[in-house]
């Protein structure tokens, strides 16, 4: 398999030691590493071991490096935009913290994908939360939301990288509307495409 043709989001078949790990616990600890650093990190050096140990953990699991580029470079791209916004705001350690801190979070929320089979988390979210639907929770309606979300964030991603690339080739680097307009209506097609195939397949029925 080329390394570059896996798509954002995807699975990346391998057999090492984080893909063998089950999807509960792989869940339950990038769960519990972002309610953590949430809450103790505050200087860019707790968030650059953050960042670090996304590295290690990169590494372990066998996900090459052209591989885990093309994953964080559509997240890298809007956490530097908004990192800047931060330091205009507040300062630079703060800005820089914050972003090194959030591109953890999503850098272990991409191998979490990588790693797991879409199926194997469904399976998790469903057995977890149906001791609720006694309670007239929508099991069901919940754990296709949620996958709908963890597919659906990566592929905004690329769809900003797209958008940018087609930008820079029309020599409009530096427009705000260049970037916002067409990201904005491949948002709404995907959106409605995405509601008509729903429908068509009777969810929410």
């Amino acid at each position: 398999m080329r390394t570059t043709a896996i798509t954002l989001g995807h699975y990346y078949p391998s057999d090492s030691p984080v893909h063998r790990i089950g999807a509960g616990v792989k869940i339950t600890a990038l769960l519990v590493f972002l309610v953590i650093s949430s809450i103790l990190v505050r200087s860019p050096a707790l968030a650059g071991t953050c960042a670090a140990a996304m590295v290690i953990l990169y590494g372990v699991a066998g996900i090459p490096w052209r591989v885990a580029l093309r994953q964080l470079r559509g997240p890298v791209i809007i956490l530097a935009i908004f990192a800047a916004l931060l330091w205009w705001r507040t300062s630079a350690q703060a800005a820089l913290t914050q972003f090194l801190l959030v591109l953890a979070a999503v850098a272990a929320a991409i191998l979490l994908t990588l790693t797991t089979r879409i199926s194997a988390m469904m399976d998790v979210w469903e057995r977890w939360l149906t001791p609720l639907g006694a309670l007239g929770l929508p099991v069901q309606s919940i754990v296709l939301a949620l996958s709908l979300t963890l597919r659906l964030v990566p592929l905004q991603a690329q769809a900003l990288q797209e958008v940018l690339d087609a930008r820079k080739a029309r020599g409009a680097g530096n427009s705000v509307l260049a970037l916002g307009v067409p990201l904005i209506i491949r948002t709404l097609l995907r959106a409605r495409a995405l509601g008509e195939a729903l429908v068509a397949r009777g969810a929410g029925d």
